[in-house]
């Protein structure tokens, strides 16, 4: 069963509605998972993406924050969530596919400003979301799975437009590129972003400070697509689709795209 795939912090689902219409309308993934919808479930604007052929959606939503939600064209049954640190908020959940994969959709908090746990609980809370991730995965080894989301991390040196200027930077610290590597390895996740496009640059999200952000190019690849080994070899056609950041009134994240065949 082949299908496509997208993530998208969309940073409110109800104010950029307009802009997942749009997505939906031009791209057309099969499935299309969100985060920082900032919504409850009930007032997502399901019925507008219903209209587009999306009838199905697994969610977890909270009034201001957070929240994450899987739209599909193919059938999906709820796969439930996880709160992972004990942080009470809508940060995963998970749909199940009829061939039996299993889509999570994370949304890994952002860390704060300051990259020390001491002085900084938002920090804290990050590094204990994913030591929750690390744990899981390996207490109930993964297969067949995919990962999608914004997990507020990027990794490689050529993840982050100056690897030097952004050691010191939350979201590309040694403490969290560690943290993040451990995760992924505890379910021997494949990079299926990197695993196609494994050189050069390659941004998801650009910050809002910038007055012209595409000219100056200060991205950082926040947001990734994964898979367990046993399905990454069905993973192609990976892209960013980097002009959505300019569309009107965008998101700070751009989506990531995918395809399996599976």
């Amino acid at each position: 069963m082949p299908f496509t795939l997208a993530t998208w912090n969309i940073n409110s689902v109800r104010l950029r509605e307009g802009l997942v219409v749009r997505l939906m309308q031009e791209e057309a993934p099969d499935i299309l998972c969100l985060q920082e919808c900032k919504s409850p479930v009930d007032n997502i604007p399901f019925e507008a993406f219903r209209s587009l052929g999306y009838t199905h959606m697994v969610a977890r939503g909270q009034k201001g924050y957070n929240g994450v939600a899987i739209l599909s064209k193919l059938p999906i049954t709820d796969a439930g969530d996880r709160d992972f640190a004990g942080l009470g908020h809508a940060r995963h959940v998970a749909a199940r596919l009829e061939n039996g994969v299993t889509i999570h959709n994370f949304y890994v908090p952002a860390g704060g400003d300051v990259p020390d746990r001491d002085v900084n609980e938002k920090f804290g809370q990050k590094l204990d979301y994913l030591a929750g991730m690390r744990d899981w995965f390996h207490s109930d080894r993964p297969a067949r799975s995919i990962l999608v989301g914004d997990l507020n991390i990027a990794p490689r040196e050529d993840d982050v437009w100056s690897h030097k200027q952004l050691l010191k930077v939350v979201s590309h610290t040694p403490v969290e590129v560690e943290a993040l590597g451990e995760t992924q390895d505890a379910g021997a996740w494949v990079d299926i972003t990197r695993a196609d496009i494994p050189e050069g640059s390659l941004y998801s999200w650009w910050s809002y400070r910038a007055p012209d952000w595409d000219a100056a190019d200060k991205g950082r690849r926040l947001d990734h697509v994964w898979a367990t080994g046993d399905i990454a070899n069905a993973g192609h056609s990976s892209r960013i689709l980097r002009p959505a950041r300019g569309w009107d009134q965008p998101s700070d994240h751009a989506p990531v795209f995918a395809s399996f065949d599976l």
